[in-house]
């Protein structure tokens, strides 16, 4: 594998004060947009507060804000009107819901072939979705991170120890805080993509957290006198260079799609752009200090290990 930083030797623990304010910040701004979302102030899509979406395609180029216009008109504000990107495809979601028995889509839709007659309309989707069922999706939402986050702790709690399950989730948890946090900043709408991406980057973290723990329990295996803070920093130093360039060239995958993948997956792409930075810097400067402050178990893993539990008591 190629060697980006040859041997590094950097006291990653002596940084821990420093990055795990930093952490701290990304968590508050998560929990902000946690309460946001709650009180209903952020930006949440259709699939989770209901409304109406519809794909067109028209023959010939239409001007988005002449169907701005013309949505308006028929009392229909508000409408998020997106080209998709190289044809005359256009996607209009709106929040307003079905009333007094007339289908929104349905409105849009005559409005469309009323207002460019000489454009032939051809519909590709319309869905429509109520309240009730956005709500039910929300919490189903809710209760995938939260089973996720579960399942992290009994996982790396089996295969190495409780202390290291509880460091790995804490980690994953703040890596999906992040990129909520910031997302709602950037006031990017929160739908089922983007639950979709911050699943992903949950997997993507935790795959990540484990390479670092694996390096880290064979140093305590093989340590004599060596402090925790050394232990923990050679295990990362070790695998470095590994994490480097495995997270960059995701990131170069994640930065075409951003780019060039139209924009039906522009905030997924973004969404998972942005947890796998936060990821890979949360392995090392999240889930390892944490491992550190974590008190050890009376399960104990040879010698080794006791001598150090020792001497950072």
């Amino acid at each position: 594998m190629i060697e980006l930083i040859r041997n590094p030797s950097i006291d990653f623990m002596g940084k821990r004060r420093i990055s795990l304010s930093i952490s701290a910040i990304f968590l508050g701004m998560g929990l902000l947009a946690l309460i946001q979302i709650y009180r209903g102030k952020a930006n949440m899509g259709i699939d989770f507060v209901g409304g109406t979406a519809v794909q067109v395609h028209f023959s010939k180029p239409v001007p988005i804000q002449d169907i701005r216009s013309s949505l308006i008109r028929k009392g229909i504000k508000g409408a998020q009107i997106q080209n998709i990107q190289s044809t005359n495809d256009l996607l209009i979601r709106t929040k307003i819901q079905q009333g007094d028995g007339t289908s929104v889509s349905s409105t849009i839709l005559n409005d469309l072939r009323a207002g460019f007659p000489g454009n032939q309309l051809t519909v590709l989707s319309a869905t429509e979705i109520g309240p009730t069922i956005g709500s039910e999706l929300a919490g189903k939402a809710f209760l995938a991170i939260l089973y996720s986050i579960v399942g992290i702790i009994f996982y790396i709690a089996m295969r190495f120890e409780f202390r290291f399950g509880l460091a790995a989730a804490i980690s994953t948890f703040h890596n999906v805080m992040a990129v909520l946090g910031i997302l709602y900043l950037m006031g990017i709408e929160i739908n089922l993509l983007v639950v979709t991406s911050l699943l992903t980057l949950a997997g993507y973290s935790l795959t990540d957290t484990v390479v670092v723990f694996d390096r880290i329990r064979e140093q305590l295996k093989r340590a004599s006198r060596q402090t925790m803070e050394g232990i923990i920093n050679a295990g990362i130093n070790q695998v470095l260079s590994r994490t480097v360039v495995v997270s960059s060239t995701v990131v170069l995958v994640l930065v075409a799609l951003f780019f060039f993948g139209g924009s039906v997956i522009h905030d997924f792409s973004l969404a998972l752009l942005l947890g796998v930075v936060i990821g890979t810097y949360a392995s090392i400067f999240v889930a390892s200090p944490l491992l550190l402050m974590i008190p050890k178990g009376k399960r104990t893993r040879g010698n080794a290990e006791k001598t150090v539990s020792g001497q950072r008591s």
